[in-house]
């Protein structure tokens, strides 16, 4: 098969494209003709070489967390897919090596579920680990009806599907993003909160008590925002810099949650499903093919794209 592959770590130029190995087919995995795989930032960090202290890597690897496309074959354990079915999955296994940007693909049955007729590939493929991120995000929050929730970043890939989500759990919602992305924010029902401003004043402004939730999608001035905005006994929960969110914790006592995200099949179909209703809309930035991935990568890297970057299979 063909596949966006490294061999030593750096910038996204060390990808090559070319023939690896098809995938073994073990007892219990799915193998997946890949139509839509989503890039996001912790796929150039991997090719970077950031994340080496955290999985074991190997060589050739293929990055790549997200896909979406079409049952190949099936290990004899197999019982919830079929060949021929359309599926999506939060790929991610315990070692970095078999990843997403690549023709075929191999998927544990437990992280794979059925995509709804209804949801184009591309959108399913763009979905898993933002998706997914976001979903766990707010349940370490605990938001629910009543919550003033404040989300970093909140059109980027995790954040656009975190507004959103929020939002249909009932709670009001502030955004962090550039003005040219103020419209989107509004159109789901969120405020705007200008990020190159004064954060503090514009959240005081909305809600003076401050908010009951922060999601920290960015961490930096955003983390250090914290004490200025959130309201007393808050709840904080972000992605980035597990022990700065733990010193703000302890200095405010507030209760706070680091995620990394997990597979999980049965939350990724409830997702799925929110889009097959038009509950849940993903915001597809651009698509590259499998022999531009570098380029795709470099993109992500350079942030400041609203919504999903995608590789597409033939």
């Amino acid at each position: 098969m063909r596949a966006a592959y490294l061999t030593e770590y750096g910038d996204p130029d060390v990808i090559r494209i070319g023939d690896i190995d098809d995938p073994l087919v073990g007892p219990d995995v799915v193998v997946v003709e890949m139509a839509a795989a989503g890039v996001n930032p912790v796929d150039w960090k991997i090719v970077a070489g950031y994340l080496r202290g955290l999985f074991p890597h190997h060589t050739p690897l293929i990055p790549g967390w997200d896909v979406a496309g079409t049952v190949t074959a099936v290990g004899p354990a197999v019982t919830s897919v079929a060949v021929g079915d359309r599926v999506a999955a939060y790929a991610r296994k315990d070692d970095v090596q078999w990843g997403t940007f690549a023709e075929l693909v191999s998927v544990p049955e437990r992280a794979v579920t059925r995509v709804p007729d209804d949801v184009d590939i591309v959108h399913a493929g763009a979905l898993p680990l933002a998706g997914l991120t976001a979903e766990q995000l707010l349940d370490a929050a605990a938001v629910g009806p009543g919550d003033v929730v404040l989300i970093h970043a909140a059109t980027g890939g995790v954040g656009s599907f975190a507004t959103q989500l929020a939002l249909g759990r009932g709670a009001t919602v502030l955004g962090t993003a550039s003005a040219r992305n103020h419209g989107i924010l509004e159109s789901w029902g969120a405020r705007p909160i200008d990020y190159a401003a004064d954060v503090a004043a514009q959240v005081r402004a909305v809600a003076p008590d401050g908010v009951s939730v922060v999601v920290d999608l960015v961490g930096g001035e955003a983390l250090d925002s914290v004490p200025a905005v959130i309201a007393p006994g808050g709840r904080l929960t972000g992605v980035v810099d597990a022990a700065r969110m733990a010193a703000i914790g302890a200095e405010l006592g507030i209760s706070e949650r680091y995620v990394f995200v997990r597979p999980n099949a049965t939350q990724l179909s409830r997702l799925l499903d929110r889009v097959a209703t038009g509950d849940l809309s993903v915001d597809i930035a651009r698509t590259y093919p499998l022999d531009e991935t570098a380029a795709a990568l470099e993109q992500t890297r350079a942030g400041h794209t609203r919504g999903k970057i995608v590789i597409v299979g033939r």
